[in-house]
């Protein structure tokens, strides 16, 4: 039986990875509705990640969800910064607890 010559366009190159050619990745579900929801969803997965609730197949999924929860809160946190810094002038001030500074 002749040996096969490997070309650039062979699942088995290096390039494929260890195991060939990956299988596609599923699509990752909506982002959620709120930043708490987000939160939520997170705080959730992170649990379950822990736990070792998770089968080693779903870990990837798992923690690519779990980047994409963290990526939608933080811009929801920032989107909520720049309009604070724009009611307030520019400055995004400490939070005193209370309005108008009175204590």
């Amino acid at each position: 039986m002749p040996k096969k010559t490997l070309t650039a366009d062979d699942d088995t190159t290096p390039a494929a990875g260890l195991f060939g050619s990956q299988p596609p990745q599923p699509a990752l579900p909506p982002l959620p509705e709120s930043y708490e929801a987000g939160v939520q969803e997170l705080e959730s997965l992170i649990a379950r990640i822990e736990s070792g609730q998770l089968p080693l197949d779903q870990l990837l999924a798992g923690y690519r969800r779990g980047a994409q929860l963290l990526a939608f809160c933080r811009s929801r946190l920032e989107a909520v910064e720049e309009q604070i810094r724009v009611l307030d002038g520019g400055e995004l001030t400490p939070w005193s607890g209370t309005r108008d500074g009175a204590a």
